[in-house]
Formats: structure tokens, C-alpha cells, sequence
């Protein structure tokens, strides 16, 4: 494809990123920019975000602007975002427009600043604002901010011109963004850890000004397949009317959790493992474990009473053992894991295998177990209040003392904990429990 990078006469930042660029690519090193596109550099006279069509003068199929960013609280940064006016045009473009986003470019290019910032710089999104705005071309700006020390800074410029030469875009997730500040720290935490590239990001201050047409209009310009809100940095309302917009809209909304959960999966598969599960467990929230890659979703079904005891017993070891495996599990409601697993059909007699043989062995530390043919057994005993008032016993310190297996004295009587405990026996029925040993 061909790319251009554009800078401005007037802007120190976007020529000491220039002059980077062009010192880089006359060096020896092998950039993936270089070699895989056609790079046109093109200077331009006035001010960035006033050059809206610039795409009709530039033959290029993404414009990278390279610019500087200047803040009323300047700290060091690195940044890069797309571009678009929510409502008024205060700084360049045009009034309710937002531009073509570039996400899995920006989503490189930002990988790339946070590896290479300097000390004392920060590597993040910056939300949608200024123009330019009339382009057809997908385009993004990566910035030095945010002031003249650091637009001039070589160290910043070299850094910027390595992350724009070496980004390599991945398949992302792409999505779209609500609440935060101007920096999108979620949106920049989400994307630095996981294949979650955000287009259009609408900060918290705006989140009034957003419509269902704008909403569907950030959703097109970025191309997104859902969409993730900041919840800590909105009130009930403002996280409530945006999600009602969405649903009805037809757009995803994920989680933090759900995108990190995502990214190991390709995108047509992860969604048909949603719809396996909202088919078997309607309501139910997924638990993306090892599962990875692309395959076809099938249910994997364990004993229910296995699953629960096991729960019961050693949630954090059950959870733990299930990260090792290629699989997600479902919770809904008080339930945190339901009986029923996904993943991919060439597994599942393996699996289902894997997740017995993870039940038994934890139920065997855990509990008083015995294995008897087919049934793992498991014998409980509990501490029963009932019996221990029928003894005589106060209910207080002493009910605890006995609930931790040491004897009471009662008016001159002992009472020991065996007196006032109950066993219970429950009998699991496995299959082929000896290979589970």
C-alpha cells in the first residue's frame, strides 16, 4: 500500500520526526514499513489540522500525520489518535465529522511508542479531537508533546520515526471507546495488553454530546466490531444511556476482561463461542482460559456434582488448573462455574478428560475421599449448631471453640467435638474414575 507521511512547515515536532524517517531510511537497518509499502513524504505549509482533503492532492492509501501536541499541562508524551468534531470544528475540520480511523495502525504504532519512549515520556491514545475531518483516506497523527523542549527532542523524534518504521499491524480487534480523559488510560491499557485497537474514542466531557447517529457514525469511520466504556469514569446514567444506544444499535459491547479474554482467538471464532454459549446458558458470562486460535466451538459437559464439589472445595486451584487448558468455562448468576465447558471439537474427548482427572485429584487433597469402584466418595463433616445446643452449649466462644475441634467444659461436663458434629456421605458416579487417579 502506499503511505504517506505528512508534516508541516510551521511544526518542529513533525520535522524532527521527519528528518528521523528520512535519516533512518537512508541507514542500513530493515524497516517493515519501508519494505512492505510505498512511502511518499509530503511537507505542506500550513497548520495539520487544517488540511482537510489533503487526500485529494496525496495518492496514498493511509495518511500518517506527524505533528506535536500541546497540552495546558505539559507533560513528556508520545502520542497517536485519529481525528473528528463531535459537534463544533474549534480546531480545524468540519463541525460534526468524524475521519476515516486507521485502529490497527494506531494500535501498532502506539505497541511501538510505549517499547521505545524515552525516560520520562509517556506512550498513549489521545480521544478523538481537531481536524482535519473531510477525508475519505483512513489517517492518524503521532505527536510529540508537549512543549517546544520535547518537540525538538532527537531522542523523541528517533523514537517516533522507529515506532512509525516498524509498525507491522496485527489482526485487532477493532473497537470503539466511551469515558476517560483526553489520554484514554483504559483504552491505552486495554490496547497495550492485548489485540483491543481502538478508532474513535469520545472522552468523558463529551459523553453528552453523544447521539445514536454520532454513535453509528464512530462505529463506521473505525470500523469497529464492539465497543468498550469506561464505566469508572462515567455516573450510572452516562454508562446506562450509552449501553442502551449500543444494544440498539446492534453493537458488541466487551469488558476489559472480555477483550483480554478475546485476544487469543480469532474474531469469527470468539463470537461463535458466544453464541454456543448464549444458546446452552442464556445470560451467562465466558471464561476464556487457554483456548486459543480458530476451531469449532462444540460443549464439553462434566458431572455436575463434580464440578460443584470441586468448586466448593478449591475454586482458585480449579480456576488455576482450567488456565492450563484450551478452553472457557461459563458462570451465571451465584453460579461461578457451570458444568457445561466450550472448546473446539478436535479436543473435546481429551478435555473433557483433563477437567475429570483436575476434579478428582483436587477433591482427593481436599477432601475425605475414597475411591469405591466407579463413585468417588466423599465423606464431610461439619460442626452442627442444632446438636451442640442440645448439649447445652451457649451459642458464642464455645460454638466456635468446637467448630475448631477442641473440647468444651459445661457445667462441669465435657463435651467434645465429635458429640456435636455431623458426617455427611455423597457418592459421585465418574465413568472410568480409575484413569482419573
Amino acid at each position: 500500500m502506499r503511505i504517506a507521511l505528512i508534516n508541516s512547515r510551521e511544526d518542529v515536532a513533525g520535522q524532527n520526526i521527519r528528518d528521523h524517517l528520512r535519516t533512518l531510511l537512508a541507514g542500513d537497518g530493515q524497516w517493515p514499513l519501508a519494505d512492505r509499502h510505498t512511502l511518499i513524504f509530503h511537507e505542506v505549509a500550513g497548520r495539520l489540522i487544517y488540511q482537510d482533503r489533503i487526500d485529494e492532492e496525496v495518492d496514498a492509501d493511509l495518511l500518517i500525520f506527524i505533528s506535536r501536541h500541546a497540552s495546558a499541562q505539559p507533560t513528556p508524551a508520545l502520542t497517536v489518535h485519529v481525528t473528528g468534531n463531535d459537534e463544533t470544528a474549534d480546531l480545524g475540520g468540519e463541525p460534526g465529522t468524524l475521519a476515516p480511523a486507521a485502529p490497527a495502525w494506531m494500535h501498532a504504532v502506539l505497541q511501538n511508542l510505549a517499547a521505545r519512549a524515552p525516560e520520562g515520556y509517556r506512550a498513549s491514545y489521545e480521544v478523538t479531537h481537531h481536524g482535519p475531518t473531510a477525508l475519505a483516506t483512513p489517517s492518524l497523527f503521532v505527536e510529540i508533546g508537549s512543549t517546544a523542549t520535547e518537540w525538538a527532542d532527537p531522542a523523541a523524534g528517533r523514537a517516533v520515526a522507529e515506532s512509525i518504521l516498524s509498525a507491522t499491524p496485527l489482526e485487532t480487534i477493532d473497537l470503539i471507546g466511551f469515558g476517560g480523559t483526553h489520554y484514554a488510560v483504559r483504552q491505552t491499557g486495554i490496547a497495550l495488553s492485548s489485540r483491543g485497537a481502538f478508532g474513535h474514542i469520545a472522552p468523558t466531557r463529551q459523553i453528552g454530546t453523544i447521539t445514536p447517529d454520532l454513535l453509528r457514525v464512530m462505529q463506521e469511520a473505525s470500523s469497529a466490531v464492539a465497543a468498550y466504556i469506561d464505566r469508572k469514569s462515567l455516573s450510572t446514567d452516562e454508562a446506562g444511556r450509552i449501553e442502551r444506544m449500543l444494544d440498539d444499535a446492534g453493537i458488541l459491547l466487551l469488558s476489559e476482561s472480555e477483550i483480554l479474554e478475546a485476544s487469543g482467538l480469532e474474531w469469527a471464532t470468539y463470537l461463535r463461542v458466544r453464541a454456543l454459549a448464549g444458546e446452552i446458558a442464556p445470560g451467562s458470562r465466558i471464561h476464556i482460559h487457554s483456548l486459543a486460535g480458530s476451531g469449532t466451538p462444540v460443549v464439553v459437559r462434566i458431572v455436575p456434582d463434580l464440578i460443584e464439589e470441586t468448586v466448593k472445595n478449591d475454586k482458585l486451584g480449579f480456576l488455576d488448573g482450567l488456565d492450563a487448558l484450551p478452553v472457557a468455562h461459563l458462570s451465571k448468576g451465584s453460579t461461578e462455574v457451570l458444568s457445561t465447558f466450550i472448546c473446539f471439537e478436535n479436543g473435546s474427548s481429551r478435555l473433557a478428560s483433563d477437567i475429570t482427572t483436575l476434579c478428582v485429584k483436587l477433591l482427593l487433597i481436599c477432601e475425605d475421599a475414597v475411591i469405591d469402584g466407579d463413585h468417588l466418595v466423599l465423606r464431610k463433616v461439619r460442626f452442627d449448631p442444632e446438636k451442640a445446643l442440645r448439649h447445652g452449649v451457649p451459642k458464642g466462644p464455645l460454638f466456635a471453640m468446637l467448630a475448631g475441634g477442641k473440647a468444651v467444659e459445661i457445667e462441669g461436663r465435657r463435651i467434645t467435638p465429635d458429640a456435636v458434629q455431623t458426617t455427611s456421605v455423597k457418592r459421585i458416579h465418574i465413568p472410568g474414575l480409575e484413569r482419573h487417579i
